[in-house]
């Protein structure tokens, strides 16, 4: 706490977050997928934007292409993502999410809506576009702005 009795924004912002990752485990561990890694929600976004090759995933992702290679072997493994050849170019293999990849990010998309719904009954539409607006200002506009970003978005 500050001098002042209050929590520390930051650490506010650090709790909300690991609670909203919590619910969000919960639920989507509910529905079967409950062998999730950190990096998977990422990779769904960015692969339902369309298939794309591990250097294009890395690059959306911002990390090497070994990093990418580790991640979609694991999710590969785990049923979320197949590698498929590309018809264009016979040497390139592109990623696409599975079924099960596409039912984990639908699962995880409700769980993402109904925690804003939620909010908004709870603290009405001004207050969570306000909110909305702090946090977007708060990662800084043009970071929000970014293709990578984008390429999370719903």
């Amino acid at each position: 706490m500050t001098r002042s009795g209050k929590i520390d924004i930051g650490i506010l912002l650090l709790l909300a977050d690991q609670e909203f990752v919590r619910g969000l485990r919960s639920q989507v561990t509910a529905q079967g997928f409950d062998d999730q890694g950190r990096s998977d929600g990422f990779v769904f976004r960015t692969l339902n934007d369309g298939p794309t090759t591990i250097s294009g995933l890395a690059e959306r992702l911002e990390i090497t292409k070994q990093g990418a290679g580790q991640i979609v072997d694991d999710m590969e493994q785990r049923g979320y993502v197949e590698r498929r050849p590309d018809p264009s170019d016979a040497r390139a293999r592109l990623l696409h999410l599975t079924e099960r990849g596409q039912a984990a990010l639908t699962a995880a998309r409700k769980y993402h809506q109904n925690y804003e719904r939620r909010l908004r009954r709870t603290f009405g539409d001004e207050a969570i576009d306000t909110f909305r607006d702090i946090l977007t200002h708060m990662a800084g506009e043009a970071q929000v702005s970014t293709p990578h970003f984008r390429a999370l978005m719903f």
